[in-house]
């Protein structure tokens, strides 16, 4: 059990429930403790739901361990790398917890990276073996890998295994080469013995990549302390505030498990837990919807799922009455969004704030508290959060004065993999600096601005995007927005708007928007831009993402540069 020391003194705690204190002790465990403990107290109960098939407790501690089984058949030894390059499966959880029980370091890829992306996360990480499945053409991508040759194995799970899936298991077509097994052969190569780790607690777990406007991915070195201790850290909160009952809720998962927010805030914290998820592909909003209706108790998400399910039709007509916790994180929540669906259904969207660093632990949202709008809330048991000065972040700053995050806490991690530069950059004094600009009030509560790297100084100013997003969002007409920073010849740098319209709305220009926006935002954050889309990027996990809308600025200003040099 570990603790900080001093927090029952920041003024958050003024927020916590009775009998809960910042400061609580913190539980740190191996990972694959939770299927163990949670194995034994709801074996048979579901663990997960997918495609009609029921996983129990202990059907999924078995299936763990015969994986384990079989890396250590591969000659997976403690240390070694695994990657998973896996969508919503049970696949996922099988060679998650089997890799950890073998001892390896799990490295996680995504199933939308490019594949620059991927052969760097396979080489950056020293992963030789890539789980993956037969499902959406994941297999070609890996067995480029395996020619290069940057893997030694490629395991490929049968979709076809799980109701619903391919009716050929394109498995069948690629097992035939020396590199590559189906899940079932893989599990021929089981030694009889479970794998004997005694796993210290800052062993390395998780290799978490985490994306940069700039440069190639680097990942977080998260230890399995890091983990359990997220996960604990959750217990603590959801438990002190009633908010989830220990064996009893019905958990729709749409977020992807190869994300830190969906891995554990979600499914690490719902098994250890002994909740059921309901592990789901796709989201749709009438479908999820569909779902609460037929007894689902949660619904963890990003801002874009909320956006969609407020934009669906007669929504706020439909039995939302099974939800108990509506929840959204991994990117900022817009005010009016989370205030549209409250005030169409009654319930409140809860919000917080976490990275891949942190585990994603981080804070949250206190419950019934409508007098702090678009706060992310106040800090987890056992983390930490300081306002520093951008210029010396040694300097903490005082309530309601904007500066970078810091945090600190037990589900930090303490460096990035092969990083020593970012690292030097990233940790002052024991505190990771987060990269996010934002200010605490006098009560504790946490507000954030925007990000460090998206921040735009227009004539001398600091414009923050996502204060001009979340007046942009109070626009009847807007279903969603970005802003971000382009050229300006007067002012150096100014605000763009990128829109997305709600169906049948009518055209929106500049000057309407601007004229909406006045006493909204200052002269100096008005957009001197707008384009309207029908579509905005999204990030693999579906939050939105401004990266490609830089990118195309950045190419547009060249082309017009290289033209006035030719003109």
């Amino acid at each position: 059990m570990t603790g900080t020391a001093g927090l029952e003194a920041r003024p958050w705690t003024r927020a916590y429930p009775p009998g809960l204190s910042p400061a609580a002790p913190i539980a740190a465990f191996p990972v694959p403790t939770i299927l163990d403990r949670s194995a034994k107290r709801w074996g048979d109960k579901t663990a997960f739901e997918f495609r009609g098939h029921a996983i129990t407790y202990r059907d999924l501690k078995a299936a763990s361990e015969k994986a384990a089984r079989a890396f250590a058949g591969l000659g997976v030894k403690p240390g070694d790398r695994v990657a998973l390059l896996l969508p919503n499966t049970p696949y996922h959880p099988f060679a998650f917890f089997g890799a950890l029980a073998a001892g390896a370091v799990v490295v996680h890829l995504s199933p939308l990276d490019a594949p620059p992306v991927l052969k760097h996360k396979i080489a950056d990480s020293g992963a030789r073996i890539v789980v993956t499945t037969d499902a959406g053409g994941l297999v070609d991508r890996v067995l480029g890998l395996a020619e290069e040759p940057l893997v030694d194995r490629v395991i490929v799970g049968e979709d076809a295994r799980w109701a619903g899936g391919y009716a050929t298991p394109l498995v069948q077509e690629v097992t035939g080469r020396d590199a590559v097994l189906s899940w079932t052969d893989f599990l021929g190569t089981a030694v009889d013995a479970l794998p004997t780790h005694e796993y210290a607690l800052d062993d390395l777990a998780l290799l978490q990549y985490t994306g940069g406007t700039t440069g190639m991915p680097k990942a977080a070195m998260l230890t399995h302390r890091n983990l359990s201790s997220a996960v604990s850290a959750y217990d603590l909160w959801f438990e002190g505030y009633e908010l989830s009952r220990p064996g009893e809720e019905r958990v729709l998962l749409y977020l992807p498990l190869f994300h830190i927010y969906g891995l554990t805030a979600v499914m690490l914290r719902c098994l250890n837990s002994g909740h059921t998820v309901l592990l789901r592909e796709r989201f749709d909003p009438n479908t999820a919807l569909d779902e609460i209706e037929a007894g689902a108790t949660a619904l963890p998400g990003v801002p874009t799922m909320w956006i969609a399910i407020c934009a669906t039709e007669g929504f706020e007509k439909r039995n939302l009455s099974s939800l108990k916790l509506s929840a959204s994180g991994g990117a900022p929540m817009p005010v009016e969004v989370a205030k549209r669906f409250a005030d169409k259904t009654g319930l409140e969207l809860r919000g917080g704030w976490g990275m891949s660093e942190t585990s994603p632990a981080g804070t949250n949202m206190p419950p019934n508290r409508p007098d702090k709008p678009g706060t992310i809330g106040i800090p987890l048991p056992g983390v930490d959060l300081r306002i520093v000065s951008v210029a010396n972040p040694t300097v903490e700053l005082k309530p309601g004065e904007t500066g970078e995050l810091a945090v600190r806490g037990p589900n930090v991690t303490r460096s990035y993999h092969n990083r020593p530069d970012e690292n030097r950059a990233s940790f002052v004094d024991g505190w990771f600096l987060t990269g996010d600009i934002g200010h605490m009030d006098q009560d504790g509560f946490f507000f954030i601005v925007d990000r460090k790297k998206d921040m735009i100084i227009s004539g001398g100013f600091n414009v923050y995007p996502q204060m001009i997003e979340q007046a942009i969002y109070e626009h009847p007409d807007v279903e969603e927005v970005l802003v971000i920073g382009v050229a300006d010849a007067y002012r150096g740098e100014a605000a763009k708007a990128f829109v997305k319209l709600r169906a049948g709305a009518p055209e929106l220009s500049l000057d309407q928007l601007r004229a909406f926006l006045k006493g909204r935002v200052g002269p100096h954050e008005m957009p001197a831009e707008l384009e309207i889309r029908p579509a905005l990027p999204r990030t693999p996990v579906g939050k939105l993402s401004k990266l490609e809308l830089k990118q195309e600025e950045r190419a547009k200003a060249v082309r017009l540069a290289s033209k006035g040099d030719a003109a």
